[in-house]
């Protein structure tokens, strides 16, 4: 009956994600039917197409937001320079070449220049690519820390988590008209349980830090797996999504393999300090074939957090601006 439950549990919420977009389209639908309005205009009634004009309040929208955001650049530098005040490192790094506005197409030429670009590049490949990594090489972690037998339960952790991760990165579209955080705010949220996980794994070898630290590595990494095709559409254009996000996600193989060398030669290394010889039935076993791994991994997620919040920082503005002229045009509109 226990196994029947759990297998019930477990279809139930492979299903769920299906029923969402019937869900978002019967919410649709009855916003349209409800909130179409008729205004007077003269004698008679003229029936107004609410979607047709909320695109084109949202054209409009960015338009202004463009102009005024450069508007406002170039004021605030104008303002700088006749206060004689000076911008420091920190500050340069945050406001110089930002996006002005959200949705702005990035051919490649500008996308590989940008770097916003390439924080973003760093945070993918410093978190979710190492969660990736981590979970091909889940079976030999839990053999060298006497964890053989639990091998398929930290599969199961790992992907029931990851899939949870999945599942929260839509999270940030349903509760916005309460609390608005811009995406990246969001992915750098996501970052944090990484290095966390391989700092814990480090300190501790034991089945319980191994379950936890594999828990926190698949919910991080399945939310940034599904939220960077929304993120690298915001930041860089929808019509250019497909282009930008099959350059971004080279950062995988690149990762994978530079990952994956550097968990061989700490763990051959180990091998080969106690037997002198290397063959491929020799199996290294206890804490010291992976501590400089999760270390090394540790700090570059940390790296990986810090590019996020940068990114955050950057994109702050873009996100902000957006979010104001939506809410006063749906303001209008309502």
């Amino acid at each position: 009956m226990r196994a029947r439950l759990l297998l019930g549990g477990a279809i139930l919420l492979l299903v769920f994600p299906l029923c969402i977009p019937g869900i978002v389209y019967a919410r649709e639908w009855f916003h349209r039917t409800i909130h179409s309005s008729l205004s007077i205009h003269g004698s008679g009634f003229l029936l107004v197409d609410v979607d047709d004009l909320e695109l084109h309040k949202e054209l409009i929208t960015r338009e202004s937001s463009y102009h005024e955001n450069g508007d406002e650049t170039m004021y605030e530098t104008k303002w700088r320079k006749g206060s004689g005040e000076k911008e420091g490192c920190c500050d340069s790094m945050v406001k110089k070449d930002r996006l002005a506005m959200l949705g702005e197409e990035h051919p490649v030429s500008l996308l590989v220049s940008r770097l916003d670009f390439w924080l973003y590049y760093t945070a993918y490949v410093c978190g979710g690519t190492i969660g990736l990594v981590y979970s091909n090489n889940l079976g030999q972690i839990a053999q060298s820390l006497g964890q053989r037998s639990n091998t398929t339960t930290l599969l199961t952790l790992y992907s029931s988590f990851s899939f949870f991760g999945r599942l929260l990165s839509a999270a940030p579209d349903y509760i916005r008209a309460k609390m608005y955080f811009a995406r990246t705010a969001w992915l750098t949220i996501a970052l944090v349980p990484t290095p966390i996980a391989f700092f814990l794994l480090a300190a501790s070898g034991n089945a319980v830090a191994l379950q936890i630290s594999t828990a926190l590595v698949g919910l991080s990494s399945g939310f940034i797996f599904a939220a960077a095709v929304s993120i690298t559409s915001e930041l860089f254009g929808p019509n250019s999504v497909g282009v930008n996000h099959n350059i971004l996600i080279t950062n995988i193989p690149i990762g994978s393999l530079v990952y994956g060398v550097l968990a061989a030669v700490v763990y051959d290394s180990h091998v080969s300090s106690r037997l002198n010889i290397i063959t491929d039935s020799t199996v290294c076993m206890g804490r010291q074939c992976y501590f400089l791994t999760f270390v090394w991994w540790g700090c570059l997620s940390v790296l990986g957090f810090a590019s996020s919040l940068l990114l955050f920082l950057r994109t702050r503005h873009a996100y902000d601006q957006f979010e104001v002229k939506r809410i006063s045009s749906m303001a209008q509109l309502y």
